[in-house]
């Protein structure tokens, strides 16, 4: 099929919901590191890596061996019986997240990853009324939607009403109406006016993505999460952090909850665990771990060849020390988006992130401090990146948000031809 058959058949048999980037949809053949080929014979530099999921880039040849070696030896088998490569994960995960976490549940995705967690929060405390962040987003299941704080990934209203929403650490639209740090953390501090105002007093736990990636990449202040895992843990809570998209070095450090000092009790993660193959994790400790009694398993959670794909994944993240990498190459492009803020002064109101994690939003007139989304621009901006051969992501509750994650494995000269064809969309999206 060519590219013209594969979208009319994309438009035919898949929902209209699963809508793609660009007026015309690219149509992606094959990859090779942070590069894509579309149908069409066109390359791209990849700098949004399916989601922030392909760590290593497209078609990494150790994972693809590791992927082919198990695959030759056992495809499934399902979580009733046990598997050397998912005990193998289990203690590796183990080993590098912080504090006591130390016991996985596998699951298929991130979704059921974060379900589980507000299940074992419920199961573990004996309360049942949990608390996530406004702009956050946690998949899309019942639960899921009903914890994501964001419309435009809601098709029904909330069905677990145990849920309850706080404000964003958003410091660019602060909801408190406050600039930073002389706000005195406020968004922070309302967390326990939330708890005592919307609950029973009595809560299950609080899950937070240390940066917020559908909510497009909003980074709290340092100090943030210190001050509201205190409070939850006051409230009979556990403090959970839900590193799909901040995990395995994405920071600057393995962990984007370590950028803050707090160790969770709980932890979920997904996307660059596996370099693409579908995996879900949610590790915790062995006292809240066995309070799950009843039988629990997961067809597809901890599938061998996920799970090999993972460990070949994790091992060159640590032998390359790709965490640093993230660090020193996020600090290059942060310092070339600074640069572009102050030469697109009008288009650019905000940069923020961490690591190989960071965002642009756009505005009608950020020289004037006018902070009006502007997804229009933002439309421009996307194809002439697409027109100029780099691939990058859009998110925000106003879709105007520009999102920046390479590969991990990134280099000088990529990111610095990713920031030339930037600066040419953003004259060309000004016009």
């Amino acid at each position: 099929m060519n590219s013209k058959t594969i979208r009319e058949r994309h438009r035919d048999f898949l929902f209209p919901a699963v809508k793609n980037f660009y007026k015309e949809p690219l149509v992606i053949s094959h990859g090779s590191g942070l590069n894509v080929t579309d149908l069409d014979g066109n390359s791209y530099l990849d700098f949004f890596g399916g989601i922030l999921t392909v760590s290593l880039g497209h078609a990494n040849a150790e994972v693809n061996d590791a992927i082919r070696d198990q695959l030759d030896k056992l495809t499934h088998i399902s979580s009733l019986y046990q598997v050397e490569s998912v005990v193998k994960l289990a203690g590796t995960l183990a080993e590098i997240t912080p504090g006591e976490l130390r016991q996985c549940f596998f699951t298929a995705s991130g979704t059921e990853a974060d379900e589980t967690a507000m299940m074992m929060a419920q199961l573990c405390t004996g309360n049942t009324e949990f608390i996530v962040l406004r702009h956050s987003y946690s998949g899309r299941s019942l639960l899921a939607q009903s914890m994501t704080a964001h419309s435009n990934y809601r098709a029904l209203p909330t069905q677990v009403a145990a849920v309850k929403h706080a404000v964003s650490p958003y410091c660019y639209r602060c909801p408190m109406k406050s600039t930073y740090p002389g706000c005195g953390l406020a968004c922070a501090e309302d967390v326990e006016e939330l708890i005592r105002t919307t609950t029973t007093g009595e809560i299950a736990g609080m899950m937070v993505e240390p940066l917020q990636g559908v909510g497009g990449f909003i980074t709290p202040p340092k100090e943030y999460f210190k001050i509201v895992a205190d409070i939850v843990r006051k409230y009979g809570g556990v403090f959970i952090s839900d590193e799909v998209q901040t995990g395995f070095g994405r920071t600057g450090k393995m962990w984007g909850i370590e950028q803050y000092g707090v160790e969770p009790d709980m932890m979920t993660m997904a996307k660059g665990i596996a370099n693409g193959l579908p995996l879900g994790v949610l590790i915790t400790t062995t006292a809240i771990a066995k309070t799950l009694v009843k039988g629990s398993i997961s067809t597809f959670g901890g599938n061998p060849v996920s799970c090999a794909s993972a460990n070949k994944t994790i091992e060159i993240i640590r032998r390359e020390n790709l965490p640093e990498n993230c660090a020193a190459l996020g600090e290059l492009l942060r310092t070339g988006l600074e640069t572009l803020k102050d030469k697109h002064a009008k288009l650019i109101g905000d940069v923020r992130g961490m690591g190989l994690m960071q965002a642009m939003e756009l505005v009608v007139d950020g020289s004037a401090d006018d902070r009006t989304p502007n997804p229009g621009a933002t439309d421009r901006f996307m194809e002439e990146t697409k027109n100029g051969g780099l691939l990058v992501g859009r998110g925000g509750l106003y879709s105007n948000v520009i999102r920046i994650s390479p590969p991990m494995t990134v280099n000088e000269e990529q990111v610095n031809r990713a920031l030339e064809i930037m600066d040419t969309a953003l004259q060309a999206s000004s016009n």
